[in-house]
């Protein structure tokens, strides 16, 4: 069976990151086309993954089966407009790893009846362990929907959304979300220093501490709140600072910063829409 033809329209990180997990997922290089006006880029690309490269997007768009949109949200209408009389003639599958920017504004510029399909992948995707929604327009067949969640499970794990608007949650949870953990990776290698450690110490010791709850969370079949009850024993160590914490409201916290991002994600959705 022959490999669909996959474009993508921009070279940046998150398209390096995606074209490299197809290829290490043995995706045929000879099937992959990255388009961008960095030339150096481009260099990079081709020699690192032996995709077809070039500057052109309408000449690649015209033989795609699959197009990526991989450029930034401020640019997005501009290219989508320039793509639309190719992507009306063909309607190849669209999918926009553009973060903010709707189904509906992406379908108005491009045009009727075209096949889209909206994501919001996070930047551990640059590292193959990213977490992506995807949102599938009307038009977008089954075969279109295999092709659309092979492609970004190529950089990490992938949930399908029924409901556009639960987009704005995923980026508050898992678009922003990568920012949270940093912080607390930040503030607990300061702590750390704090008490006494040295500085390379505190940082190993709490970013494999960070790795280690996350798979046991990945792996385990509990809650993460049974896996913490397990790890905190009546009168210890770990009971005194949960307390320390919930004593400081942060469940209230961290629940009011989620709501201010899914807030934020929704007013930068309209103005995209609106530019």
């Amino acid at each position: 069976m022959t490999a669909a033809r996959i474009v993508f329209i921009g070279g940046g990180n998150m398209a390096r990151s995606l074209v490299g997990g197809l290829i290490a997922d043995a995706y045929p290089a000879d099937a992959i086309h990255v388009t961008d006006p960095d030339k150096q880029r481009l260099s990079q690309l081709g020699a690192d993954f032996g995709v077809h490269v070039g500057d052109d997007n309408i000449a690649a768009a015209k033989q795609a089966d699959a197009i990526v949109l991989a450029v930034k949200p401020q640019m997005l209408r501009q290219v989508a407009e320039a793509l639309a009389p190719c992507v009306q003639a063909r309607k190849p599958l669209v999918i926009s790893i553009a973060a903010g920017v709707r189904e509906s504004d992406l379908s108005r510029w491009l045009g009727a009846g075209v096949p889209v399909v909206r994501t919001m992948p996070n930047t551990p995707a640059l590292v193959q362990t990213g977490a992506t929604a995807l949102y599938a327009n009307r038009h977008v067949s089954d075969d279109q929907r295999d092709l659309a969640e092979s492609l970004l499970r190529a950089a990490g794990l992938t949930q399908w959304l029924d409901d556009e608007q639960l987009m704005d949650a995923v980026t508050a949870i898992s678009g922003s979300g990568p920012a949270y953990f940093f912080l607390l990776i930040e503030m607990l290698e300061q702590a750390g220093e704090k008490l006494g450690l040295p500085a390379e110490t505190a940082r190993l010791l709490t970013l494999q501490t960070a790795l280690g709850a996350a798979k046991m969370a990945l792996e385990s079949e509990e809650d993460a709140a049974v896996l913490r009850q397990r790890v905190t024993s009546p009168g210890g160590t770990t009971e005194r600072a949960i307390s320390t914490l919930e004593q400081g409201d942060i469940r209230t916290l961290i629940d009011d910063a989620v709501r201010a991002a899914a807030q934020r994600a929704a007013e930068l959705g309209k103005i995209l829409g609106e530019q």
